[in-house]
């Protein structure tokens, strides 16, 4: 057998080759917002270094995981994104195929006037409350039992939460389900005033004083929102940062990939941070005139665009998920 990086450097070669067979367009994506400013900052980067003009141009609207998952589905783009993983049936009686590319953390962000990033401690069943509106003031007792060296506000709390059919609600709530599991019913899930993607999210909570939310951590940075701290699996405070997304990963056993998502809610560690998930790409099971160039910008990124997915504080694969998914191309795609 070769070695893994002469496996590496011939699928990507071939992937190159079939791209400039290829027709000279743009490949169009659309779906998750929680990895958008990483595919745009991969897509900049991937069309200087490659050249050829439009040939290497990827297009992405972040739109949503669900509507992503339904454009993909109706041939309506070249490739799809999505934070929810799709089980094998429904790959199937989609005609899709699915693999990781990045992992990142949702975080609770807040904007109350004299409490700083880190300094509110919050944790799941808090949250929960919180959501399912049942806390509804900032200075409820069981928010300052959490925070006895705060000065809470007596200000009604405005929840602010996804109107789209999203994969990063979708680990929100599975997070706040742990602690309540009416966190998971639709018709709970009504407190508070909506927004569209992550970035209305923030942009609403940015705005909006007394406000909560939740966003992928990319897009608090962005908005330079305050992100609260979580007591995690340890029941230890746990601060959102790279370093805590990447410990949800420790000791997982990756050889599900790139069938499924591994279990990265609430995992053990002291500084772990217990919202933690994978956004995936979908593609269709029978190659279209662009799955390849899809393949090749993809193929860059998981080699050569993993220090820009760290500056925005995502977490690159570990390399055995990575082979995983190249051995998945090499069975579906091999040119």
């Amino acid at each position: 057998m070769r070695p893994l990086f002469a496996q590496r450097t011939a699928l990507l070669a071939a992937l190159s080759m079939a791209l400039l067979a290829s027709p000279a367009a743009a490949a169009d994506g659309a779906g998750a917002t929680f990895p958008a400013p990483l595919y745009a900052r991969w897509a900049a980067a991937w069309a200087r270094e490659a050249g050829n003009g439009e040939m290497h141009e990827i297009r992405y609207q972040p739109i949503g995981s669900t509507a992503g998952i339904e454009r993909i589905t109706r041939g309506e783009v070249d490739f799809g994104a999505s934070d929810i993983p799709l089980a094998p049936e429904e790959l199937q009686r989609r005609g899709l195929v699915q693999f990781p590319v990045v992992i990142g953390g949702v975080v609770p962000v807040i904007h109350v006037d004299g409490i700083g990033p880190a300094e509110l401690k919050l944790d799941g069943r808090l949250l929960a409350a919180i959501y399912l509106g049942q806390v509804r003031k900032w200075n409820d007792p069981r928010i300052a039992a959490l925070n006895p060296d705060l000065s809470l506000p007596s200000s009604r709390i405005t929840v602010v939460r996804r109107a789209d059919g999203s994969g990063t609600t979708r680990l929100w709530r599975e997070y706040l389900a742990l602690s309540d599991p009416a966190a998971r019913d639709d018709a709970a899930w009504q407190t508070g005033v909506a927004a569209t993607g992550n970035e209305g999210v923030a942009a609403t909570v940015q705005r909006t004083r007394m406000a909560i939310g939740y966003v992928e951590s990319s897009y608090a940075m962005q908005h330079r929102l305050n992100m609260a701290a979580l007591r995690n699996h340890d029941g230890l405070p746990a601060v959102p940062s790279r370093p805590a997304f990447e410990a949800a990963t420790e000791g997982l056993d990756w050889t599900a990939l790139p069938a499924a998502q591994p279990p990265l809610l609430d995992r053990p560690g002291t500084q772990t941070w217990p919202i933690v998930g994978a956004s995936f790409i979908l593609l269709p099971a029978q190659a279209t005139p662009r799955t390849q160039q899809v393949l090749a910008f993809f193929g860059w990124a998981l080699h050569h665009g993993q220090g820009l997915a760290m500056q925005q504080d995502y977490v690159p694969l570990p390399p055995e998920a990575v082979a995983g998914v190249e051995a998945l191309w090499r069975e579906r795609y091999a040119p």
